[in-house]
């Protein structure tokens, strides 16, 4: 009897750790080491706008960019105490949120899919935004930007997804960093951000 105890807790504990590694996502763990991530491939055939990724599911808008894994940084700049340049590795060490939200773009589609990543709230207070900000820009790589209110950057929910159904957020889908915003509409899900300006 004692023998079929241990073997049941020890079944247990494997799940609980098991369910929590899958929790973590590509955030650290409980020693706050990260798990190895590597640069997504690039796409074979890209979409049409507003087209279906066959890979994800989901749709495709923007111009994809690329990016380096190993020398990107996220800046963060502006009306900021503590200007910041993050690496990818940097960015899974801040509080991370998870969430299935819907991304609408109104008359184009509805896409619903579960993401993971940066707390946008978190990174800001790291910065140390200044008494006189309004806004935020989300600016990308390929020349696009999402201007957001003060109040909708800091929203519990709105994030930087490096992660999509648990693996690293493909090319198609804004690698490195995309935001999920899941209190506004699909414009301002911003792709390939490289940077956060404070204004």
């Amino acid at each position: 009897m004692e023998v079929k105890t241990v073997r049941s807790l020890a079944a247990l504990v494997a799940l609980l750790a098991s369910a929590w590694a899958f929790g973590q996502g590509l955030g650290p763990d409980s020693s706050g080491a990260l798990p190895p991530v590597s640069q997504p491939p690039w796409p074979t055939k890209i979409p049409g706008y507003t087209q279906v990724d066959p890979a994800t599911g989901l749709h495709m808008t923007g111009t994809p960019q690329r990016i380096e894994l190993a020398s990107y940084r996220l800046k963060v700049s502006g009306k900021v105490d503590r200007p910041l340049s993050l690496s990818f590795d940097d960015v899974r060490r801040l509080p991370r949120i998870s969430s299935r939200p819907t991304i609408i773009c109104q008359g184009y589609f509805e896409d619903v899919a579960t993401w993971a990543g940066a707390s946008l709230a978190a990174l800001l207070d790291r910065a140390g935004v200044r008494s006189s900000a309004r806004a935020v820009d989300l600016v990308c790589a390929d020349g696009y930007s999402s201007s957001l209110t003060l109040a909708q950057a800091r929203s519990p929910d709105a994030y930087l997804a490096y992660e999509l159904e648990g693996k690293i957020i493909p090319v198609l889908q804004g690698f490195p960093l995309r935001a999920v915003l899941p209190s506004l509409t699909g414009y301002n899900w911003a792709k390939w951000i490289v940077e956060v300006r404070v204004r």
